[in-house]
């Protein structure tokens, strides 16, 4: 995967989050809360027939309150996909639209539309609840990677993918190994030499299914698990049956009692810690160098107003961002200049004093990620965003504000 697609990842994730939790913020009285799942072979005008269906079906809600509510929702989400042809978007789309509580015993009419979701939506869901349905989401933005599976044993084998928290199988085969017992007339040896043989041909076979299935998709993988009873997945990696590029890719070998389709699933269980240990890798080794840089090379910088100053300067050249983050920029006008506060971002827009004295006038208030994002964009800066599962991870957050930088040269701000 190239930086460009990893960057492009870690925003859309961003901003599927920060959607996400704001609708987790959400909460309606009673079931008037709809969430509905469309994946992109779902044709838009049967997902209409079902609102419309829905539609007439609320009407027989008792409560007046709850009634209005599930009505007016369905119709916003009615209007809402007007604006799509034949079918939804790649990856399908998320429509979200109810009378959330505004407090005062008041009401507010939201409608989220997320399209093109980091994995593809599996099956059309309609789910009416005082709350949004945001689980699968979150299921899909927990974790992120690409990771190739092989379990085997002497009889079968079962390559696939897993795609964040998804297992994908893919492909299957069984062999013609013979059992140990021989057969009556063959002499110890040879029958002996025909297993091997077999056995040899075999993992050619699966390798070869491997091969076909990973090696298109090398520089996107962060790695491949093989699974099955020793020796068989000893001998298999040991042989080097696999392509060479993808030998170096092998993260480990893991003991796993089924090689049919479950067997995947036993591997990426078997294999949690050390998949645990491969997202956060990339983390570490950016904090590592930020840190040495800090003690000794000079080229780091942190906190929002000294790592903003070197993003205008151009002089960032990876911008780190804890994944933890939630806070907001004030931009306020101080006459001749403009000067920026971070504030917490369900605290109030504070009153600012500039530094000639006067109080500034707010001009925008804005998501401060999103604000650094657009600087980091324009001058050609790397977005990394680095996971708080990790001392130096956390210490981002909670020592350097959850915003730093490697510099592309020493600026002294």
């Amino acid at each position: 995967m190239s930086d460009d697609d990893g960057e492009q990842s870690d925003k859309q994730r961003y901003e599927f989050q920060k959607v996400i939790e704001e609708l987790d913020d959400y909460s309606g009285s009673g079931t008037q809360l709809v969430s509905i799942y469309i994946p992109e072979d779902r044709q838009v005008s049967d997902v209409v027939a079902h609102v419309t269906q829905e539609h007439s079906e609320a009407s027989n809600i008792k409560s007046k309150q709850t009634r209005t509510a599930v009505q007016d929702a369905l119709k916003s989400i009615k209007d809402r996909l007007k604006y799509y042809d034949t079918f939804p978007p790649e990856n399908g789309m998320v429509l979200f639209s109810g009378a959330v509580d505004a407090g005062g015993g008041q009401t507010d009419m939201v409608t989220e539309v997320l399209e093109s979701p980091p994995d593809p939506i599996e099956s059309f869901r309609y789910h009416c609840d005082s709350h949004f349905l945001t689980e699968p989401l979150q299921e899909m933005l927990g974790d992120k990677g690409l990771y190739g599976l092989v379990v085997l044993d002497r009889r079968e084998a079962n390559v696939g993918w897993l795609k964040g928290k998804r297992v994908e199988p893919v492909k299957s085969a069984s062999s013609l190994v013979p059992g140990k017992q021989r057969k009556g007339g063959q002499s110890a040896q040879r029958f002996a030499r025909l297993r091997l043989e077999a056995i040899d041909n075999f993992y050619q076979e699966v390798a070869g299914m491997a091969n076909d299935l990973f090696v298109p998709k090398r520089h996107e993988m962060d790695g491949i698990l093989i699974g099955g009873p020793s020796p068989t997945k000893d001998e298999f990696v040991d042989g080097d049956y696999l392509h060479h590029e993808l030998q170096d890719m092998v993260l480990g070998k893991f003991d796993v009692s089924y090689t049919d389709e479950s067997g995947l699933y036993d591997l990426v269980d078997a294999a949690e810690d050390v998949l645990a240990e491969t997202e956060v890798m990339k983390d570490k080794s950016e904090m590592e160098e930020f840190f040495e840089q800090l003690h000794d090379g000079g080229k780091a910088t942190y906190g929002f107003d000294a790592t903003r100053q070197n993003l205008m300067m151009g002089s960032v050249d990876r911008l780190l961002i804890s994944e933890d983050l939630r806070k907001d920029v004030v931009t306020y006008d101080c006459g001749s200049r403009e000067e920026f506060e971070l504030v917490d971002r369900r605290a109030d827009t504070p009153a600012h004093t500039c530094e000639n004295g006067g109080e500034g006038e707010v001009v925008e208030r804005e998501d401060a990620i999103d604000h650094l994002i657009e600087l980091a964009e324009q001058r050609g800066s790397e977005v990394k965003f680095i996971s708080t599962d990790f001392e130096k991870g956390d210490q981002l957050l909670s020592a350097f504000g959850g915003i730093a930088g490697i510099l592309r040269y020493s600026t002294g701000v």
